[in-house]
């Protein structure tokens, strides 16, 4: 068996770690993907066919380089299957708290959680493309990711428009208490996905990629609190619209890499 060493230093979520499985789950002869995402990097276990291996990699533009490749005896090990409720589990909470945050955001005209809100959905989405389509037919996922990137676009899109409207519009300032309790919550529902996810210990690559958008989560929490604080320091709604705006940008960059799993 082979095992060649690959750095990809566009590599920073799940999104991107779903792009490159499915990208390569067409390759008989890979027999696993080892993800570090931390250090960018990935090992592929694999019998031959290095070079086209390599060259799906590069499709995907994601500024690899191969590192090494080595002949290997290493022993593959199955995923453990607590791991999947694991993950269910992160998913479930993610998508309590789009409901919540995109209610409360709206009810109290806050685009900060509205935005928040989309994160916690695109989240969900990373983990239910993983979970839900287990099993099924390649062209199955590939459908179901150009329905959630699609669909996560869309809503993105009447984010900005609103957030463009609010600008220039005489809107109501946002409910400042409402933003920092209920981006609170967020964020110890958060803490909460963190900690299961360390919990497992698990060097897996999807625990890993989780552990690090689920970090990437709790900064945003902080923004909207930060911007909810800022509301009531200028009473202005300024500071929630450019949390908001910034916020909408990740949603969108995810959205955008959801949908490459559909090509």
């Amino acid at each position: 068996m082979d095992k060649s060493i690959f750095k990809i230093q566009k590599m920073d979520c799940p999104s991107e770690e779903s792009i490159i499985r499915m990208k390569l789950e067409r390759f008989h002869q890979i027999k696993q993907l080892d993800f570090d995402i931390t250090n960018r990097t990935l090992v592929v276990y694999h019998n031959g066919n290095l070079q086209k291996i390599e060259g799906a990699i590069r499709d995907l533009k994601f500024n690899e380089q191969l590192i090494t490749t080595i002949t290997t005896d290493e022993v593959i090990f199955d995923e453990p299957s607590n791991q999947r409720k694991l993950l269910w589990a992160v998913l479930a909470i993610n998508f309590l708290f789009f409901i919540i945050e995109i209610t409360t955001g709206w009810l109290s005209k806050s685009m900060g959680l509205v935005a928040d809100s989309l994160d916690m959905l695109a989240d969900s989405f990373v983990y239910g493309l993983s979970l839900i389509a287990v099993g099924g037919s390649l062209s199955r996922k590939k459908n179901i990711a150009t329905m959630a990137g699609g669909f996560q676009i869309l809503l993105a899109i009447i984010g900005f428009m609103e957030i463009v409207r609010r600008f220039f519009s005489k809107t109501e300032t946002p409910d400042f208490l409402t933003m920092i309790i209920v981006s609170i919550l967020a964020l110890l529902a958060n803490a909460a996905c963190l900690y299961l996810l360390q919990k497992s210990k698990s060097n897996e690559a999807h625990m890993q990629a989780s552990m690090i958008f689920t970090s990437n989560d709790i900064i945003i929490n902080f923004g909207v609190i930060i911007a909810g604080f800022l509301v009531l320091w200028t009473n202005s709604r300024i500071p929630d619209l450019i949390v908001g705006a910034i916020v909408f940008i990740i949603v969108t960059k995810g959205a955008i890499n959801i949908l490459k799993l559909g090509k």
